[in-house]
């Protein structure tokens, strides 16, 4: 059948950004959800171009799931989308499986048709458990309550901004078939800043920079990072819901781009021994009616008290919720101080192995980066875990905790043992969700050599919860 017969949107990236920067104004100006699911309706009724909606949610590791529904379905089902949570790893059990889809209409993406295929939209899902409430399960829903309560408690609005690297390796399958490579191979060795215009390395940067622009990022600089073949594409902030979910979308958008390009983009932290690991260095700040509450130019490095009594809370917790941050066996080969890993639990506005850094700032960028969250580590978690923990965890009676010799866990078995014994994982997580990622964390160790060794495992590739499917799972 001809394209022309067809007649699905497929809109020009300029009318893209449009769409999606308004959407993203109604977003964070916070327009009532009756009247944003009230729009977004009418545009779907009243757009007969559009043939599918493609909805988004995450597991309890932080992969990202879609189904599509088809758009007459959805307008008259959207209040009652089911599906089967057992299939979902961490969801719920065989006899407990129903579970259904809510629509965050305020989460709405137009994607290029170029790349996500025309006549489809993208938005958000939350995840809802049989008896009506938000799934304990679903991260995303966590976050976003808790974003919420604060809001309207104290009028404080969660900013993060999160600064993403990744590899761009040979092959489009290329960490599937590690198993049978052993290697990975690089599509450009020019490093830090550097790459010819029209490489591979710097074409696929520059298409994804598009994509983003268009699906409304507002990007903001991209480059070739330190180690052959590295990449990172920033852009701007945003409230902390929306930032989880661009991380997810930036990682979709990477992964696409490298496909079609007969490439993978890979996201592990650590894919090979011997150069710098991928990292999330995650910028966070609060504001209330508009007025940047980490910034005081009379501080100390112009971090207000708020900022550093935020500091000292995620410090003092920072074993607890290591293995938030660094989610994976392979993320502890990053943890390395030769590779200016950030595995010191300390802070300072100069050490990049520190694993609070205090940025230059004004009154408007003024920050804390948490550098040691890893790229693989469930966003909303992890965004959930250090906001919780700097606003509402313990301070350590530690002597001078800020510059204290306090390390990281080197391995994962030493994370999982401090997230197992910690009191606050359980308050911030519940007994329940806690347990099954532990469950998660530990049933894929065991899967690998306890020993990191000089080279990469194939297991810590093969059963690292971003590559692998269900099928390879269940083969073990």
């Amino acid at each position: 059948m001809s394209n022309e017969l067809r007649n699905f949107l497929a809109l020009s990236y300029d009318e893209l950004e449009k769409l999606n920067l308004e959407a993203k104004e109604q977003r964070k100006n916070r327009v009532p959800m009756h009247k944003i699911q009230e729009l977004r309706l009418k545009y779907l009724a009243g757009e007969k171009r559009i043939k599918a909606v493609t909805v988004l949610f995450s597991d309890l590791e932080g992969r990202l799931h879609m189904l599509d529904y088809d758009k007459k379905f959805l307008i008259k089902s959207f209040d009652n989308l089911t599906f089967d949570g057992s299939s979902i790893r961490g969801f719920t059990a065989q006899r407990e499986s129903d579970l259904r889809l809510g629509i965050d209409w305020s989460a709405f993406y137009w994607a290029p048709a170029d790349f996500f295929g025309s006549g489809k939209v993208l938005v958000f899902g939350e995840v809802i458990d049989k008896n009506g409430t938000p799934y304990s399960g679903d991260i995303r829903g966590v976050l976003k309550g808790y974003a919420t309560h604060l809001n309207k408690k104290e009028g404080y609005t969660l900013n993060a901004a999160n600064e993403i690297e990744g590899f761009l390796f040979q092959g489009a399958d290329a960490e599937q078939r590690y198993h049978e490579t052993g290697k990975f191979e690089y599509v450009n060795t020019g490093g830090y800043y550097h790459s010819l215009p029209g490489d591979p390395l710097r074409t696929f940067i520059d298409t994804t920079a598009e994509i983003q622009r268009a699906m409304g990022f507002q990007n903001e600089k991209d480059h070739p990072e330190v180690a052959p073949s590295q990449f990172e594409i920033n852009y701007g902030y945003g409230e902390v819901v929306a930032a989880a979910d661009q991380i997810q979308l930036y990682k979709l958008i990477c992964r696409q781009v490298a496909t079609r390009m007969g490439m993978t983009a890979s996201f592990l932290p650590k894919p090979v021994v011997g150069v710098n690991g991928n990292g999330m260095h995650t910028n966070v700040s609060i504001s209330k009616g508009g007025k940047n509450l980490f910034w005081d130019p009379k501080g100390e490095e112009k971090l207000s008290k708020l900022g550093w009594s935020f500091v000292d809370r995620v410090l003092t917790h920072a074993n607890d919720i290591c293995l938030i941050l660094n989610a994976s066996v392979n993320a502890y080969r990053r943890l390395d101080p030769h590779f200016e890993a950030p595995n010191q639990i300390k802070a300072s506005a100069t050490d990049r192995g520190s694993m609070v850094r205090i940025p230059i700032g004004n009154d408007k960028s003024m920050r804390v980066e948490v550098r040691s969250v890893g790229p693989d580590a469930n966003p909303y978690m992890a965004l959930y875990s250090i906001f919780k923990s700097g606003i509402d965890g313990d301070t350590s009676k530690i002597k001078n905790l800020r510059q204290a010799e306090r390390y990281l866990p080197d391995n994962v078995y030493t994370a999982i043992d401090h997230f197992n014994k910690s009191q606050w994982t359980t308050k911030i997580l519940g007994p329940d969700v806690k347990a099954r990622y532990a469950e998660l964390k530990e049933s894929a160790a065991d899967r690998c050599a306890r020993s990191l060794g000089t080279f990469v495992k194939v297991p810590e590739v093969q059963y690292h919860h971003e590559v692998y499917n269900q099928f390879t799972w269940n083969l073990f």
